[in-house]
């Protein structure tokens, strides 16, 4: 059994404490924009049979981070670790699994080799495959899959110790001088717009007031939902819907998946859209644009 994995390629990680400008990596001098994915696909190996190496070397996202994996290394197909895009661009992969199996998991694609790519660092977190951190020069791209705290709020301390946990991660990063990308399904609708039945849905896991005000603390916490910051007051943007009663042909959805960033990244980015159209999971994925960098502004 393989406990709390990781698999990935052997690199070196750099620190830097100083505040400096973000910067995408030395090796990344790109003209274009670059787009960071994120998707719960509710098992990697269903929704491979349901065309999600095909979907992925199409839409060929510079960065995919992926949720609720629910196998381990040894359980993917060639295919699942070889992607390449359309371009033929080989994606590099990042593995974490739950000791559990069949459950949870995450895990990172991503065309440029990280310095790093580490857990979490807390036991109890990390035997269930919730959290990959992708180091760059001066950001770093984080893949989390939050707890459901499920019915009654039976899980409802392990949500929150999670939560805390990723609010002081998120601090640390910030106060050493890194940018952060926080991708992934929070299992949290944070405000009534997010989510179509809010009355109906109170002291529902996913909507109870301890969560919400951890999301509440989250972005008064000067880091930035970035959907809302680019579609302020916006109804009807979901991620997630129940596959009972059509609810995803009605639209009946929550939204639960985010990209969140610091306020130092927030000027470097162009936009955040979630993509609805794009099937395979219970779940759609919400992509994130940064704006094009010069090589002159590459150190």
């Amino acid at each position: 059994m393989v406990v709390g994995s990781l698999w990935m390629l052997s690199v070196t990680r750099g620190r830097r404490n100083k505040k400096q400008p973000v910067v995408f990596s030395r090796d990344m001098r790109y003209y274009q924009c670059m787009n960071i994915v994120t998707w719960n696909v509710n098992g990697i190996r269903a929704i491979e049979n349901k065309g999600f190496c095909g979907w992925l070397s199409r839409e060929a996202p510079d960065m995919l981070c992926v949720q609720e994996t629910k196998a381990e290394p040894g359980q993917l197909s060639t295919d699942l670790k070889n992607v390449r895009d359309k371009d033929g661009v080989p994606y590099k992969t990042f593995w974490a699994s739950a000791q559990k199996k069949g459950y949870s998991g995450t895990a990172i694609y991503t065309k440029t080799e990280p310095l790093d790519v580490q857990f979490l660092g807390i036991k109890e977190f990390d035997d269930e495959g919730r959290v990959l951190q992708a180091f760059y020069d001066d950001f770093v791209l984080i893949s989390a899959y939050f707890p459901n705290s499920q019915d009654g709020g039976a899980r409802l301390p392990y949500k929150l110790d999670f939560c805390a946990a990723i609010l002081e991660r998120c601090k640390a990063l910030s106060d050493a001088g890194r940018s952060f990308i926080l991708c992934g399904d929070y299992n949290i609708a944070h405000k009534p717009i997010d989510l179509a039945r809010p009355k109906e849905n109170e002291g529902n896991a996913g909507y109870l007031p301890e969560e919400r005000a951890w999301m509440d603390t989250f972005t008064g916490s000067s880091f930035v939902d970035t959907f809302r910051h680019f579609h302020p007051g916006e109804p009807d943007n979901y991620t997630w819907w129940s596959y009972r009663g059509g609810a995803r042909r009605k639209n009946i959805g929550w939204r639960i998946d985010y990209l969140c960033v610091d306020q130092a990244l927030l000027s470097m980015l162009e936009s955040s859209v979630i993509m609805p159209d794009v099937v395979g999971s219970d779940h759609c994925p919400v992509k994130l644009t940064v704006k094009p960098i010069l090589a002159a502004q590459v150190p």
